[in-house]
């Protein structure tokens, strides 16, 4: 993970809310989460404060602080769109956001309960999101593009966690899919990063979608990898029925990043256990999905 490049603690979060939000500075401020991009604490009961730790992730925080709260009012599951906004102050150097808490636990690689339910929930959220975006829609250069522009970095990465999968068939893998068409539609909103520590369960039903950080625009297939790295196969086509995903190729192409996400999961997730058996099995499950297709 990278290193931060701020310290963020619970006294930095009590010093900003108390000069920019004074009404909320006396509820208790628990750290919950530390990622590669931003630092999360619990305040209160009902909300989280969400700051970056390093530079990069910026400009992430300020495309949910301007689209999340427009995009929530017509998706399925809640999504963390800020309440309020924080800026610099106290030493810290960048905007930061107040947001709702979201319901649930996180995913994981299996949940627990009810996976068609799960299935069904993932692929209604992702049908509702994915509609077209205005030409102003955040740039991310590493989602929504084409598969072959992923091409080298792919194949290097499993190549770099050979002692750990069948890179050799990996490798196969993924150049059959990148003779596949690509996406000739609009672009489309796209959460960007939809795997399975970015998804909140409840009762095995899907309760939250967290972290939009990623969101951009493009090709649907980056968020439809979710169907592998989430979801056991005998369930992907109910998931892909709510997801109202009906083009064939569209459907391979989510494969195919979901076989490219796992390499990098694979390859920097040694400190994030999650992720890393995420990869782990995304990759062997496409692998026997593809050698169990007809000849």
């Amino acid at each position: 993970m990278p290193a931060a490049e701020v310290a963020v603690d619970a006294d930095l979060v009590r010093r900003l809310l108390r000069a920019q939000h004074p009404d909320l500075a006396d509820l208790p401020v628990v750290e919950l989460a530390n990622g590669w991009d931003n630092v999360m604490f619990r305040l209160g009961d009902d909300l989280t404060v969400r700051l970056p730790r390093r530079a990069q992730a910026v400009d992430l925080v300020r495309n949910e602080q301007r689209w999340l709260p427009s995009l929530a009012g017509r998706l399925p599951l809640p999504i963390p769109a800020p309440v309020r906004h924080g800026g610099p102050g106290e030493g810290y150097p960048w905007p930061w956001s107040i947001c709702p808490r979201m319901p649930g636990a996180v995913a994981g690689h299996r949940p627990e309960g009810d996976r068609l339910g799960h299935a069904r929930d993932l692929g209604a959220f992702l049908a509702a999101l994915h509609r077209p975006a205005p030409p102003d829609a955040p740039e991310n250069p590493v989602r929504g593009g084409r598969l072959d522009d992923r091409d080298g970095l792919t194949q290097e990465h499993f190549m770099a966690v050979a002692d750990v999968i069948d890179a050799p068939a990996a490798v196969d893998a993924w150049e059959h899919h990148l003779g596949l068409p690509v996406w000739r539609g609009v672009p489309l909103w796209l959460h960007g990063d939809l795997h399975p520590a970015n998804g909140l369960v409840a009762d095995g039903a899907g309760s939250a979608i967290i972290d939009f950080g990623d969101l951009t625009a493009g090709d649907p297939a980056t968020d439809l990898a979710v169907a592998w790295m989430c979801l056991p196969a005998p369930v992907r086509p109910a998931f892909r029925v709510a997801a109202a995903v009906t083009d064939d190729d569209t459907w391979a192409r989510a494969r195919g990043w979901a076989l490219s996400l796992a390499a990098v999961y694979v390859a920097f997730s040694a400190d994030h256990p999650v992720l890393f058996q995420v990869g782990l099995t995304t990759i062997e499950e496409i692998l026997h999905e593809l050698a169990e297709r007809p000849a």
